[in-house]
């Protein structure tokens, strides 16, 4: 009967991303950068964590001392090349993740050559 309602939707498959390639986990991993241990230690971090943690590991080298380093100025490209790769990742299509990201995929395909993302995932 066309008239009865359906009582199951058509749920999404879930996906790794928009191609294997298109994963930041499986580049990690084939570069030897991760492992699957280390992403468990990872995830129980919060992001600001991570970040500081991250700053702190790098200014070790330099005796905690980063002057000149426009880091304040930078958190913005910081912040947006991070998410960008994620939506990527998460995405199913350039379309899905322009929508997103709440911008037209003419402003995502400028996001990508800015950001130099087509060689980030690239196969070396």
């Amino acid at each position: 009967m066309a008239w009865t309602r359906k009582l199951y939707r058509k749920v999404p498959r879930r996906h790794d991303g928009a191609l294997k390639e298109f994963s930041i986990s499986s580049k990690l991993k084939k570069e030897k950068k991760t492992t699957d241990e280390f992403e468990i230690m990872l995830s129980s971090l919060t992001l600001e964590e991570v970040i500081a943690l991250r700053l702190e590991l790098a200014s070790r080298s330099v005796g905690y001392m980063m002057y000149g380093l426009p880091l304040w100025g930078a958190l913005t490209n910081i912040t947006r090349d991070a998410v960008l790769k994620y939506v990527i990742s998460a995405s199913r299509s350039r379309t899905e993740a322009a929508r997103v990201l709440g911008i037209d995929r003419i402003k995502l395909h400028k996001l990508y050559k800015k950001f130099d993302l087509y060689s980030y995932f690239e196969e070396r």
